[in-house]
This record gives C-alpha cells, structure tokens and sequence, in this order.
C-alpha cells in the first residue's frame, strides 16, 4: 500500500495533538523506569490503563492485521505515532514482553487459532506476558534448561522455576521453554516452548527486592502445575528455534513488533542539560575540557545509534556485516545507557552517592536509572554473550 506524504504529514499532526491533550497527569507516586521495574498495583493499573488508552486511540498495533486486533495499515503511521510518544515522553507501554516479543512470534510462525486468542489481548493490555527462559543454574546457558514438561493425557505437567520473571506476578500467560525429552543428538532437542497460562495451580511466582529497593523481576516456581496440552507452539522438541526466533525479536534483529515506547529511560539530552547545571571545581562543569569530552563522545554514540537504523536500509552502507546493526542493537543501547548513567553520576560530584533520598539530585532519579541500567545489560543475553553472539554469526569468528 503506498503511502502519500501529505497523509503522513497530516498523521503527523493528528498523532502530536492527540498525545499533547490526552497524556496523563503526574500520578502521584514514583513511576517506573520500564517493565522491569513495575512491583506495585498503582503502578501497574496506571499504566495498563493509559496503554489501553493509546490502544483504543488506535496509535497501537497499527501494523498487525485488522482480523486480530491490529489496524492493518502500513509501519510508516507506527514509526510516526512511535516517535511522537517518545518526543512527548508519554509513559511507556506497560505489555513490552506481549507487544515486542510474544506478539510478533504468534503472528510470525502462530496457527490462526493462536493469533485469533492472543493477539488482541497483548494490544489492549487485558493479557499481560512475562517471560520463562533463564533459571537461576542457567542463566545465559538457555540451551541447559532444566525445568521439565511431561505430557499427562490432554496436559503437560510442568516441574521446576525460571527467575528474572518480569511482570511475573501481573501476566496471564508466559512464553515458557522446557524440557520435555533428555533424549536426542544434544541438550538442544529436548527443548519445548509453550504459550503457558500463569493462572494455574501449581505456578507460584515469587517477587524479588532489587538493589534500588524496587520490585518487577519474579522467581516463578512450578509444583507439578498443570497446563493444557494445546499450549505447546509448534511440536516437541522445537523449543530451541522458536527460543531463537523470539530473542531476534527481543533484541531487535527482526521487525513486526506492535509499536509504542518501551521505557521512560532518561537521555543524552537530559544528560547535557545536568552538565550544564552542575558545578565542577567552582566553575560550570561544561567548562571542564575533560568532562566536554567524554560528554561530547556520549553526545556522538546517542546520535550514531539513533541513526542505525536509517543505515540499515542504505545497502552501500551496511554492505559487508548486513547484519551487524539489527544484531548489535541491543548491546550499543544498554552498554550506552550504562555508561551514560555512570557520567552523569560523576557530574555530581560527592552528591552522587546519595539515592532517592533528601538533597539528592533530581530526587536520586540518576542513581536509580544507573542502578537500573544493568538489567538491560544482562537481560536478553549478557554483554558478554552479545559479543560472542556478534563474533561468532556476524563477523565469522571461531568459537574457540
């Protein structure tokens, strides 16, 4: 479907002057950072509410098919209403497992009986995800899963915990991996995924207190829980691929997710704007030859990985690595977020061991968001993994 630009221009304003009249008033209380940080039922309802605000708007799912919720009209309006909530700062949408990960799985390799029970859900926001991969013996190792699934008539009965549950205690359903055979040529064939139903007795998930004080991440144990055997996706034994398919999605490697920002994270300009208010040696810290430096080297990172993905699409200028830019995606943002977070401390000065607490800077929120940074290191495969991950299937590297 081609696409004039006057209709987009014209989209354009009609998004930016919706968000400007419906976004909604402080809450009153501390608003999460991202998914990972949603531990309270205020939280929680704010944003499940204010997503299914901009879903009925109909600023959300624009891409995916009309028959399935979506409004089937061409990613260019998406981007544009994507970008708006970003330049807005609108609160995030709180279904980020369901919309960026489960969603575009489901619509991608899903049977038409899945699409037609799903989809419309993670949209709206009625059906929360959460995610059952890593286990506390094997966090990055995904292929050592131990968490079991014996078929038992028309259920599988499911033995063992994943940690690191987003979400956990609010989903409805989970993308789960599990073990349902030791047998085959490696530890990859005896895998399984299913679209798991949280609400079944059995299926415990337990909040865990992160070192900001926050909770969001869940360890979810399994009792002999039982699930209905048409939760498997795919057949037995296929668990590892879809695995892979869905981390393409999660890390950005592959398209079709429903659209909507997915973190109220702080930025480089909010970064640029500390600089300028803080004070190095009694005289502004932007005068600091050393700290203009590095900010600037931030200032050129932001701006280089903001730009990726209009490079993908030039071909002269990702012609030797194709894929090395959706791939290293998600190791640019969070080590740069990481860092950046880490600078902003440092512009602070001895105030910047104080956390959310009386004279702490901008309420503590740099400290917060630092802290927080190191979930987007390690979730979705650790730093360390991404590189191998980039060595290995981009650049051609031994394993060894």
């Amino acid at each position: 479907m081609s696409v004039q630009p006057q209709e987009l221009d014209e989209f354009s304003r009609e998004v930016s002057a919706w968000f400007a009249e419906n976004r909604p008033p402080e809450p009153g209380f501390l608003l999460p950072e991202t998914f990972m940080e949603v531990g309270e039922d205020r939280q929680f309802e704010f944003l499940r509410d204010w997503q299914n605000k901009v879903y009925e708007a109909g600023y959300l799912g624009m891409a995916w098919p009309e028959e399935y919720g979506g409004r089937g009209m061409p990613q260019a309006f998406q981007d544009i209403a994507t970008r708006e909530m970003a330049r807005q700062r609108v609160p995030f949408m709180l279904n980020t497992i369901g919309l960026n990960w489960a969603g575009p799985l489901i619509l991608n390799m899903g049977t038409e009986q899945e699409k037609q029970k799903y989809i419309k859900g993670i949209l709206s926001a009625e059906d929360i995800w959460c995610q059952g991969f890593s286990e506390p013996d094997h966090g990055s190792d995904l292929g050592s899963a131990q968490c079991r699934a014996v078929r038992d008539g028309d259920d599988y009965v499911i033995n063992g915990s994943k940690i690191w549950t987003s979400l956990g205690s609010y989903a409805r359903y989970m993308i789960l991996l599990a073990r349902t055979s030791t047998d085959g040529p490696n530890k990859y064939a005896g895998l399984s995924y299913f679209l798991a139903p949280m609400h079944s007795p059995g299926i415990d998930p337990k909040p865990i207190k992160k070192l900001t004080g926050e909770y969001g991440f869940c360890q979810t144990f399994f009792d002999n829980a039982r699930i209905p055997a048409d939760s498997l996706m795919g057949k037995e034994g296929e668990g590892w691929n879809i695995a892979m398919l869905t981390l393409t999605f999660e890390r950005g490697a592959t398209g079709g997710q429903a659209g909507g920002i997915a973190a109220m994270d702080l930025n480089i300009n909010d970064v640029v704007e500390l600089a300028r208010r803080s004070v190095r040696g009694g005289r502004p810290a932007l005068e600091d030859p050393l700290l203009r430096d590095e900010l600037v080297s931030l200032m050129l990172e932001a701006r280089n990985n903001a730009l990726m993905s209009a490079r993908a699409r030039v071909p002269a200028l990702a012609t030797d690595w194709p894929t090395a830019i959706p791939m290293s995606g998600k190791l640019r943002n969070s080590e740069l977020k990481r860092r950046m977070c880490q600078f902003a401390l440092a512009l602070q000065g001895a105030n910047g061991a104080r956390f959310v607490s009386a004279g702490a800077i901008d309420g503590g929120k740099w400290q917060r968001s630092y802290f927080n940074a190191f979930s987007g290191t390690i979730g979705g495969g650790t730093s360390q993994i991404q590189h191998n991950i980039l060595g290995e299937r981009v650049l051609g590297l031994p394993k060894g």
